[in-house]
């Protein structure tokens, strides 16, 4: 067993990781996920990336934000996403790291 592993501090944290572990647990968030992690990208670039039809790529992206995965900004009338919280970069390198090598 690793003795650097904190239970008290995943007890303390527990809520906010099951929120983000729930996040990414969607084929379609997590598609998503990686492409904004790579640039900010509009709906309309992000559907032709993840092939994801618009109406389920609009509920997504709602869960996205609501779980403070993703942040807006508009541009006129478009709306562009981009990674919220810098952890969440870190976390998809990981899981790119030990699975997607």
């Amino acid at each position: 067993m690793n003795s650097g592993f904190q239970i008290h501090s995943i007890q303390n944290s527990s809520e906010r990781l099951v929120g983000v572990l729930k996040s990414i647990a969607n084929t379609d968030r997590l598609l998503i996920l990686c492409h904004v992690a790579k640039a900010e990208l509009n709906v309309s670039q992000i559907e032709n990336l993840t092939k994801i039809s618009q109406p389920t790529l609009s509920q997504q992206l709602m869960v996205l934000r609501k779980s403070n995965m993703v942040q807006t900004r508009r541009d006129g009338k478009q709306i562009f996403y981009s990674i919220k919280d810098p952890k969440i970069l870190e976390v998809l390198r990981v899981l790119q790291t030990l699975y997607c090598s």
